[in-house]
């Protein structure tokens, strides 16, 4: 850790590969004290963890940190793209709710997230509010332990969510986009008919087409 650590809302995203599910996107403020805490706790990107360690970390990121999380139902992500048109649109003005909100009750200079498109499209949906925060955005951000910490709350979240679509619909949903997820898709048809589906996937996806 550097003498002068900079202080800074990290953000990062959830389910934006997955067919099923929400897209959750999470930010996080870091500054000298809890990053600290959280290399302690292990926290690194969410994909080098299981749900179960995950959810646990989550509960003491949210206790530690000023954070924001973002969850787009299937149904506004649905709508919200069709507008757009774009995913990392879409994305960008996720980021950016998620550092304003940070914002609004805390001072920060500096914001990294992980590349997923044009650094213009965040800045263009935070300037809007006219805020002057000096945003970043690098391949391989979970490095960084504000993004990780992103990253843990936006899976954690993401899979809640997951777990809440199946207590509702009493489907198991499958993650990602592979042949199984494709099988539960025609399983949810059968079950609630085909205009429903939209309900709990990513319309967009070249999935949806095929079942």
């Amino acid at each position: 850790m550097e003498n002068s650590y900079i202080a800074h809302i990290g953000t990062d995203e959830s389910g934006k590969g997955d067919f099923f599910g929400p897209l959750v996107i999470a930010g996080v403020l870091v500054d000298e004290t809890n990053a600290k805490y959280f290399l302690d706790l292990g926290i690194k990107d969410s994909k080098k963890l299981s749900d179960k360690k995950m959810l646990s970390l989550a509960v003491e990121i949210k206790k530690l940190a000023p954070h924001s999380i973002i969850a787009i139902s299937n149904s506004k992500y649905n709508e919200l793209y069709n507008n757009m048109k774009n995913l990392n649109k879409l994305l960008a003005w996720g980021h950016a709710r998620a550092i304003e909100n940070i914002l609004n009750s805390n001072h920060c200079e500096y914001a990294l997230s992980d590349k997923f498109g044009d650094e213009s499209l965040i800045e263009s949906a935070l300037m809007k509010n006219g805020r002057s925060i000096r945003l970043e955005q690098m391949c391989k951000a979970e490095s960084d332990i504000a993004v990780a910490a992103a990253s843990v709350l936006a899976r954690a979240t993401f899979v809640q969510k997951m777990q809440d679509m199946e207590n509702i619909y009493g489907i198991k949903f499958q993650k990602g986009c592979s042949q199984l997820v494709k099988n539960v898709a025609s399983d949810f048809i059968k079950k609630y008919g085909k205009d429903r589906l939209k309900e709990v996937c990513k319309a967009h996806f070249k999935t949806y087409n095929e079942v």
